[in-house]
């Protein structure tokens, strides 16, 4: 829980920051709004404004510490119950959050601290979801895919695209779903399986869909070693069969053959590792927030109550790639602060290398300061 002195010292920053700087909302006056404080994320709902003035006026004044917004447009979004805002359209969103992911590194630092690991691995997701679904499968262009930093641990994709805007919720589960792999035939994907004395076909790296996926999946596992394919659930023996034939191995997989080397229970065992590749990505997304078209997510420019850092809207994917939060997500870029660290493991902001921080009294700049007391392992000193 954050004390009190910790909060006025923040929000007074909030709301400093946000008095120099300029938001970018679409049609505002169509959609509803939610702000939080430290300690809950969306106190309250069901907020309009009519213009981006107003709205900078508020956060100014009244200075939440979450500010989020709906996906949807409503012809009137400050009604309640929901029904009656009388909903439009929504735009297709995907949360992906780096906690999601049950990475390794959180079995060390825990699940409130955000590690270089953890960026760079929610990043290739969202990266992932992009390249290897959105446009590929769906035939959505990258025009319309719009890409913003969560303020935390992950990115929000959105997608603006007429066809998709009054999808109801089954119909976005359906999308979800199919990103997922979510009751993913693998007998589709092997016709042969379970045919005895027969050789067993699957699919190509060309193939279409999630087929071409699980086969340049199983490809890029084998060229990355033993430790990639026993990451799969692959027992370390066959891991290394595998590894030992991987020229072989793979050209039979690009050619349609699975059946390289001798494996014990074959259809049993390439089931096995198909349903985990799935796993893998249905873990990155958030599908309640894709699936309810009345979810608020983070308004694009604002700050994150756990971390002082800002919702930096992406341009591109390639800007994606090179994008680094912990620089360009900076809002507070003046000023040193005093702070006491409890257990901070080292991190990076702007560049500069900090921590470890044990039990001890320190000077950093504003914006690593205010990291640390956010995230609740620091607290101010006069």
């Amino acid at each position: 829980m954050l004390d009190e002195k910790s909060a006025k010292i923040a929000l007074g920053l909030f709301s400093h920051y946000y008095a120099k700087t300029d938001l970018q909302v679409s049609k505002i006056n169509e959609r509803e709004f939610g702000f939080g404080n430290f300690e809950k994320k969306i106190d309250f709902r069901h907020q309009s404004f009519k213009d981006v003035s107003a709205l900078k006026k508020y956060l100014v004044e009244k200075t939440p510490a979450f500010a989020s917004y709906s996906s949807s447009l409503y012809q009137y979004p400050e009604g309640r119950p929901m029904e009656k805002k009388l909903w439009k359209g929504s735009n297709l969103i995907f949360d992906l959050d780096a906690n999601d992911l049950n990475l390794e590194c959180q079995k060390v630092h825990g699940r409130s601290w955000v590690c270089q690991n953890c960026l760079d691995s929610v990043k290739r997701e969202a990266i992932k979801l992009i390249e290897e679904f959105l446009v590929p499968d769906f035939g959505f262009s990258k025009d319309e895919i719009k890409i913003n930093f969560s303020g935390n641990r992950g990115y929000h994709i959105n997608v603006y695209n007429d066809e998709i805007f009054t999808l109801n919720s089954q119909a976005r589960k359906a999308i979800t779903d199919y990103i997922a792999g979510t009751n993913m035939s693998i007998e589709k994907f092997f016709p042969t399986m379970g045919q005895r004395a027969t050789r067993l076909t699957g699919p190509k790296d060309t193939d279409y869909g999630w087929g071409g996926k699980l086969a340049n999946a199983m490809i890029g596992a084998i060229e990355k070693g033993v430790d990639a394919l026993i990451a799969l659930g692959i027992d370390p023996v066959i891991a290394r069969r595998l590894y030992n034939n991987k020229a072989r191995v793979i050209s039979g997989i690009k050619s349609g053959n699975w059946d390289m080397v001798r494996i014990p229970k074959k259809a049993e065992f390439w089931a096995n590792v198909m349903k985990r590749m799935a796993i893998a990505q249905r873990d990155s997304i958030d599908k309640n927030v894709t699936n309810d078209i009345y979810h608020l997510i983070r308004i694009p420019g604002t700050l994150h109550g756990d971390t002082g850092l800002a919702g930096k809207a992406i341009a591109s994917v390639a800007q994606l790639e090179s994008f680094d939060p912990m620089k360009e997500a900076i809002a507070f870029r003046q000023g040193v602060m005093k702070i006491h660290a409890d257990n901070v493991p080292s991190f990076a902001m702007h560049g500069e290398d900090y921590g470890p921080y044990s039990n001890q009294d320190i000077e950093l700049p504003v914006y690593a300061a205010m990291y640390l007391v956010l995230k609740r392992v620091a607290k101010p000193i006069e």
